[in-house]
């Protein structure tokens, strides 16, 4: 299964080769973006560590939200299986 995730680019590096994002409730990762052209403040769709997409601002919103509320959810109910980090 493939899965991307939304999230918003708050600094760019190596002359916007390299993004650093924030899947929300600031997990900042560095993802590669040296095939989908970003701002700083863009919203995009990271797949195995590399931008895949920019998307509408309104919807990245509203899909960090569901997945932070699903992530909390889980904690909760304790259902996290063994292996599954935090991040």
């Amino acid at each position: 299964m493939c899965l991307g995730v939304p999230a918003q680019v708050v600094e760019l590096k190596e002359g916007g080769k390299i993004a650093v994002v924030d899947f929300g409730g600031g997990v900042l990762r560095e993802v590669d973006a040296s095939f989908t052209p970003v701002r700083v403040g863009d919203y995009v769709v990271v797949h195995a560590g590399t931008i895949i997409a920019t998307v509408d601002p309104d919807e990245a919103v509203e899909s960090i939200r569901t997945w932070n509320e699903i992530i909390s959810m889980l904690k909760a109910e304790d259902l996290e299986r063994p292996g599954v980090s935090d991040a």
